[in-house]
């Protein structure tokens, strides 16, 4: 009898996105293509297209303990991914979820997306976002906001380098501030993304590519969760995370007119 291969298990936390881009099933799709498999807890249910967030609809927050418990009673935890929460009440179910993982192995990594609204602005939550994300930035490690998400979570900082050390509090060793909101001449080729930690720096830059894209930061969330928990270390899961993120971007395809849908699962044309 065939023996069956085995994969490592990320906990992901998001809401539903019935177009498919953003949300839990950009989730599943950029984890497995780490080659690691999504457990996935439904945190919301969203009313959206490829471009808009008409509405949102959180699930009561007994019934993501009751998932996530289920998950980890039975399955080996490798990395946690955390999307949009819903409401203030989910953000703490899920802290505390997340809180009894770590007691069983205080090692993993939690990898917390600060979806603070939609690329539109529409919020995804019933409740005020930065107030919903305080007890989730207690128990991240890696915290992936772009540059108007940093300096909203960091207010009483002036630049980038001030939002990251101000994110640099509690269990949190790794920021990675994505650029693609910059503007301005030097901006315009290229995007440059920035991984903090408390000793240091490094960045990235990527050809900028033309058009808008639905879910983008949920593909590269996911995609570092899910090298974290193949065992890539840091360095090698934002560099590796990063690629497919721009490969996917590259050979994004369209479902309607507006924001394209990166191409997660088969990058070649």
């Amino acid at each position: 009898m065939r023996q069956a291969a085995t994969r490592p298990c990320v906990l992901v936390f998001a809401g539903h996105d019935p177009s498919g881009g953003a949300g839990i099933q950009a989730d599943s799709e950029a984890i497995a293509a780490q080659g690691a498999h999504a457990l996935t807890v439904i945190t919301a249910l969203t009313v959206q297209d490829n471009e808009r967030v008409y509405a949102v609809h959180p699930v009561d927050p007994d019934m993501i303990v009751q998932q996530a418990q289920a998950l980890m009673q039975k399955m080996a935890i490798a990395a946690i991914k955390i999307g949009i929460v819903g409401s203030r009440n989910n953000a703490d179910a899920i802290a505390h979820c997340v809180q009894q993982c770590l007691a069983i192995n205080p090692a993993i990594p939690v990898v917390l997306d600060t979806v603070l609204g939609s690329g539109h602005g529409d919020a995804l939550g019933r409740d005020d976002a930065l107030e919903s994300l305080q007890s989730l930035l207690q128990i991240a490690t890696l915290i992936t906001p772009n540059l108007p998400e940093a300096q909203r979570l960091a207010p009483l900082t002036r630049d980038i380098n001030g939002w990251a050390q101000s994110l640099l509090q509690h269990r949190c060793t790794d920021v990675l501030i994505k650029g693609g909101h910059a503007t301005g001449e030097a901006n315009r080729e290229c995007v440059s993304n920035i991984w903090f930690t408390r000793h240091g720096q490094r960045e990235w830059q990527w050809p900028r590519l033309s058009g808008e894209f639905h879910g983008s930061g949920c593909t590269l969330a996911s995609a570092i969760a899910g090298q974290l928990a193949s065992g890539q270390a840091m360095a090698e899961s934002l560099h590796n995370a990063q690629e497919f993120t721009q490969r996917s971007l590259q050979y994004a395809y369209a479902i309607a007119a507006g924001q394209l849908i990166p191409r997660r699962v088969q990058q070649s044309i």
